[in-house]
Parts: structure tokens; sequence; C-alpha cells
């Protein structure tokens, strides 16, 4: 444990501090007010020290002097720092001329090259767009935090690139934005093949597909109520009647929808006809990969797709739609959204079940989360587990998703606010509207405070995930005993 740490004596800039075994030069640096600049450097995440601008000057206690990286390197008994000498600086300025030559529209590195008195680098520019630093703070949260592994380096050398795999659409990427948000230098590599929702984001998918009035925690709605469809299927089969009716009325000819497989797993498939639509009823509380058949249908000539999803699949799909309608304008997809505040891996789940309430998950007729109970059906018979007992077999991106009631869907669906049998049904757009057009369903009222409690339950644990990656801006502070470098040295 910590406390059990010995405790070593070093100095930072002449000033004697003890420190405890194992903490980094950065971190002891930051203790007395210290500034170190830093590009690649989180403290919620593992250390890389790759961008080196944080290197300072140390003197062992052999006497060897040499530059370090201050993120990654443990002070030790007897350490002498120096994090501002000229040895120091001099390499400082180096790294962030080549930065700037890498990257040299980045107001970021601008910024920095400036602090030094770097106005324009002397080295060879070869890509004036280019706005990555290979730093790796977006595959670090996307791996240790978020825990999706959508993006990683790929290549190595002057080829080296962050990328998903293949250079293809990511089916992992749940689009919670952590990747943009830690980027020092808002990289649109962040956003080749991913899809990260940050506010302007959501503001323009808003104004691009939906219409009525706004709400910060339900989103853009023109109506909701409690429904009640002619189908079986989850709560008052809202969803399957929605694509029956949308397939019916030619809003689409392929719809994207969720169909189990081998036991409770599933799997993303298309439908084409309205059996098959109803083949594919009920909830599954998985998140499956579906986003690349969108892609494939498109390329197979289809115009007028549906798809069926959770939050984080609905924000790939509008990114998706965003971006393929330049190249095909007449491109219309209708998108059912589910309310969803946690998805679950199979095998965990599977464990747990078994685990908690002596149940078979592959044996399950129906599942269903009401009023915060995982509920299993077999034969007529229910078994629950509170969902909160649930939580080691949650998907781990989870934790960094704010939309609980699907705010970007034309139409969203879900159990929570209305009666038991019934569907909450919140309509968001024109489309929406259309979808519901001679329907034949049972309507009642929705309890939006319900609906509006678990949004805003979700938004905060989202908040409370991003508030680790996160921080305050930190200013470099250059001493005034060190002149500036002269433009293009």
């Amino acid at each position: 444990m910590e406390s059990n740490l010995k405790e070593i004596t070093l100095k930072i800039d002449d000033q004697e501090v003890k420190a405890k075994e194992g903490a980094t030069i950065l971190d002891v640096a930051k203790g007395l007010g210290i500034k170190i600049p830093t590009l690649c450097y989180l403290k919620a995440l593992s250390t890389f020290g790759s961008c080196r601008v944080c290197s300072v000057e140390i003197v062992d206690k052999r006497g060897r002097s040499r530059l370090v990286t201050s993120c990654n390197y443990p002070v030790e008994e007897g350490l002498v720092v120096y994090t501002k000498s000229e040895k120091t600086i001099k390499n400082r300025k180096t790294l962030l001329e080549l930065l700037l030559a890498r990257c040299p529209k980045v107001p970021k590195i601008q910024e920095m090259a400036l602090e030094y008195g770097i106005q324009k680098s002397s080295f060879w520019t070869e890509d004036e767009d280019e706005d990555c630093i290979l730093c790796g703070l977006c595959t670090r949260v996307c791996d240790e935090l978020v825990g999706v592994h959508a993006i990683n380096f790929a290549r190595r050398g002057v080829e080296r690139e962050v990328t998903t795999p293949y250079h293809e659409l990511s089916n992992d990427c749940i689009g919670c934005g952590a990747c943009a948000t830690v980027c020092p230098t808002k990289s649109k590599k962040t956003r080749i093949n991913t899809y990260p929702v940050l506010e302007e984001d959501a503001k323009q998918i808003n104004e691009q597909f939906l219409t009525g009035t706004f709400d910060e925690n339900i989103g853009v709605y023109k109506d909701i109520f409690a429904g009640k469809s002619t189908y079986d299927g989850q709560d008052g089969g809202m969803a399957t009647a929605l694509l029956v009716s949308g397939m019916q009325k030619g809003m689409f000819d392929s719809a994207i929808v969720v169909l189990r497989t081998n036991g409770y797993q599933a799997e993303a498939v298309v439908a084409e006809n309205v059996e098959d639509i109803i083949k594919a009823k009920g909830t599954k509380y998985l998140r499956v990969k579906m986003l690349y058949l969108v892609d494939d249908l498109i390329a197979k000539g289809k115009r007028k797709i549906a798809v069926v999803g959770t939050p984080c699949e609905v924000r790939a799909i509008r990114k998706i739609q965003q971006a393929r309608l330049d190249a095909y304008p007449d491109l219309k997809i209708t998108v059912i959204g589910l309310f969803c505040f946690e998805a679950f891996d199979y095998e965990k789940l599977k464990e747990a079940t078994k685990r908690l309430m002596n149940v078979d998950l592959d044996a399950v007729d129906k599942t269903q989360i009401h009023k915060g109970k995982f509920i299993a059906t077999i034969k007529g018979t229910d078994y629950s587990v509170a969902v909160r007992d649930l939580g080691a077999a949650q998907e781990h991106g989870c934790d960094f998703c704010d939309d609980f009631p699907n705010k970007f869907a034309d139409v969203s669906v879900g159990s929570v606010g209305s009666p038991d049998g019934f569907s909450t049904v919140i309509v968001r757009s024109d489309v929406g509207t259309k979808l519901l057009e001679n329907l034949q369903v049972a309507k009642g009222e929705v309890n939006k405070e319900e609906v509006t409690k678990l949004a805003v339950l979700k938004k905060n644990r989202a908040r409370k995930s991003f508030a680790k990656i996160v921080q305050p801006e930190v200013q470099v502070q250059v001493p005034a005993t060190v002149p500036p470098a002269k433009s293009g040295c």
C-alpha cells in the first residue's frame, strides 16, 4: 500500500523535497507547483513518454547527467532534477520545433512553440494539414478506461498512424467521444472510421435529422406517449409495430435488427420482409456488431434502410448517415432507438444469472429490465435479480455513455415511464411521425419524470467517468533567464 512506501529525499530546481518511492518526477514537481509542459500525459492513464516535451535534466547519485521524460521516470534517493536548465530548455525547443514541423497548423502546438520563442519550424514539413502527433492518448483512453479497444497504432516508422482495424468502419466504437476529449491537438483522425459525438456534433445531428421541442434530458421530441400494439413483443411491442409499419408503407425495404441465434447469443441480421422482422422481436441486452451491415446494404444499392439500436449504435448510424449523404443524396435511414442504461457481455451475464438466479441464460424465453430488476422468463415463470447486482457483467464502455432515452433516433422506445404491458414512445422527427400514421395502437400517459430520472442518472455516471480525463489547461512557463529562440533557428 502507498502508506508503506519508502520515503526518499531528492532535489528539484535546488529545492530539497521528500517523496514516496515510486512517484514520478512529474508528480513531485506538480506537488511543488513547478510547471512542466506535457502533451501525451494524463494522470488517469498509463504513461507513454511519446511527445517527450516533459523531459528534464537529472543527475544521479554517480554524478551522471542525462535527459529523461519526467512523466514516467521514478524518483530515487539523492536524485537531482533540473526542470529549467539550459540543456532542458534547448531540448524542449528542439522537440517543439519538430512537433511544429509535423503539425504546423495545430493551435496547441503553435501556442507551446511560441511560449519558447518559436514562430516557425526550421525543419521540413511533409504535410501542412497533419494534425496527429501520435501521442497515443486516444488509443490508451479507449483501451484502458472505456475498454472497447476501437483504435490502435498501425505500421511503423514514418508510416505509423492511429486507425481502426483494417482501416474499416469500427464495430466497437461507442461514439462516447473520449478519444476526441483527450486529444491535445483535436485531430481529425480521431473521427475517421469512428464516431465521437461531442456537443457540436449532437447539435448538428439534432438540426439535420430531428424536429420538435428540445429537452436537455430527453432530447428533441414532438410527442411522447405510452403505446401498446397488437404484436406480442417487448412490453407493448411498439418497436416491432413501427418496423412492420415502415416496411408496409415502403419507407424502407431492408431493416437491420438483432436476432437470437445460439441460446441467448445474438447477432445483427438484415430483415427484408415482415416475417423476418417478427422473428427478431424482443430485446436482447447485448451489444452486437451491426454497423458493417449499413455499408454492405449501401454497396448493394439499398437506399431505404431501417436500423434498430441502442444509443451507442444510433450515434454511429447518424455519423455514418452524415458521411454517406454526399455520395448518396437519396439515402434514407430510419432509426428506431431503444432505451438503454447498460448492455451486458454475454459470457459474464450467463455466469451471473446462473450464480445469482440459478437460471440458464440460454434457456430463457424472454428477458426484460423493469423497475431496477433484470427479469428472465422461462416457460411462464419469472426469475429476477437487481440490475445493480449484474454490474460485473456490464460492458465497460457503458460508463462513458450519457444517453438513456436514445436522443438521436427518429422514434425511441422503452418501458420506463409506462404502465405494465405498454412501451414508452418518444417521437423525434417527421420520419417518426410517418411511421406512426394509421398505426393502430392503444395509447396511454407516460410518467415523463421517470424517464428524466434515469436520463439524469446516466448523464451523471458519464460525467463522473469523464471527470477522470478532463483536466484544466496547464500553461507552459519559460524561465525568464533563458532567452527565447529566434524564429527559424
